[in-house]
């Protein structure tokens, strides 16, 4: 972000020279899941989801695709992977161009899920919320679960780390990419994200690979990569 524009900011704390979509992100304290699903939905529409989140202004799905191919490299064609929070399939289509084929997307918008339906890169989409709340799919399905651009106010709750565990196998891969901001300024992430994924290691659920700081990830602003490798 150029310097004379830290200042300028809409009342959702956004650049104004933002995306309008960008500006009206759904990241509100109170929002409900309905409000939540609503927006997605018609930003899907025609297209304009994608072309706000074009590379030059969101990196989460390269980044994500990056990460588990270099977790999974040797074995990437027999990975199977839930896309959590999967959108219109911005990061499956990063794991398909990388080799990937046993592709599931998790996404409780019905909007953007058809949009990533008409790819064709899914085998299976969930139209599911990631909440905590048991999702219809079986205990260790897949070698690895992976969220771009899924955490923020208003989306998914610290609780959804619950279910990651329970679908992932013991030595599959959790990839999890967010806005870096996100952990101090969202209520839900701010006392709690970061502990429990302490306490979730000191359980012997899963083990912590790293924790990895990426500039630019976003409009300008810093993103944060957590991978984990589950033991269980």
């Amino acid at each position: 972000m150029a310097e004379k524009d830290v200042n300028k900011c809409t009342q959702n704390g956004m650049p104004e020279d933002t995306p309008t979509a960008f500006a009206a992100f759904p990241y509100r304290v109170g929002l409900t899941k309905e409000e939540v699903v609503g927006f997605y939905s018609k930003w899907a529409v025609n297209g304009k989801y994608e072309k706000d989140l074009c590379h030059a202004n969101f990196k989460g799905p390269v980044i994500a695709a990056n990460a588990l191919t270099d977790y999974f490299r040797g074995s990437i064609s027999q990975t199977k992977v839930l896309d959590v929070a999967a959108g219109t399939g911005l990061v499956g289509k990063q794991l398909q161009d990388r080799g990937f084929k046993h592709l599931d997307a998790l996404e409780p918008a019905a909007g953007m899920l058809e949009q990533a339906r008409k790819k064709n890169i899914y085998t299976n989409l969930y139209c599911e919320f990631l909440d905590g709340n048991r999702l219809p799919i079986d205990d260790d399905s897949y070698d690895c679960c992976v969220i771009s651009g899924g955490m923020g106010e208003g989306h998914i709750p610290c609780c959804g780390l619950h279910e990651l565990i329970r679908l992932t196998k013991p030595g599959g891969f959790v990839c999890i990419v967010m806005l870096e901001k996100y952990l101090t300024q969202c209520k839900e992430y701010m006392d709690g994200l970061e502990q429990l994924m302490k306490d979730l290691e000191d359980a012997g659920k899963w083990q912590r690979l790293s924790r990895d700081v990426v500039p630019e990830y976003s409009l300008g602003r810093s993103g944060v990569t957590f991978k984990f490798r589950i033991c269980k």
